[in-house]
């Protein structure tokens, strides 16, 4: 069963101090730094944040896209990705993750691509 709120999980591009924000407000985050991947291939981070039921957090639009398009196009289940443009200061990297928590829930961000 899916959470009502999003867990996440932030890709190595991503700052930590993002996560760090995020977890001391009580979500449920995970860095690819403290889940022990990094420097792991795109498709195998996809693929644990799957395993994991995380929406995936990150900078990488081109990649992250095209995986997105392939588990779409083969009807495979993610539970999300978001991607965040890369000039954005953390605080508002932030404010707009708070945002998308307030409008979207877990379940209806399976096979999502949001562009924040």
């Amino acid at each position: 069963m899916l959470s009502l709120y999003m867990r996440l999980y932030f890709d190595e591009d991503v700052s930590v101090e993002i996560a760090t924000n995020l977890a001391s407000r009580g979500f449920d985050v995970l860095t690819v730094h403290d889940a022990g991947r990094r420097h792991l291939a795109d498709e195998a981070q996809l693929a644990f944040a799957i395993q994991e039921q995380r929406a995936l957090v990150t900078h990488n639009r081109v990649d992250f896209e095209l995986l997105h398009e392939q588990y779409l196009a083969s009807q495979h289940l993610h539970f999300g990705i978001i991607i965040v443009k890369r000039r954005l200061h953390d605080e508002i990297v932030v404010r707009k993750l708070l945002s998308l928590f307030d409008s979207v829930t877990g379940e209806e961000m399976r096979n999502q691509l949001r562009y924040i």
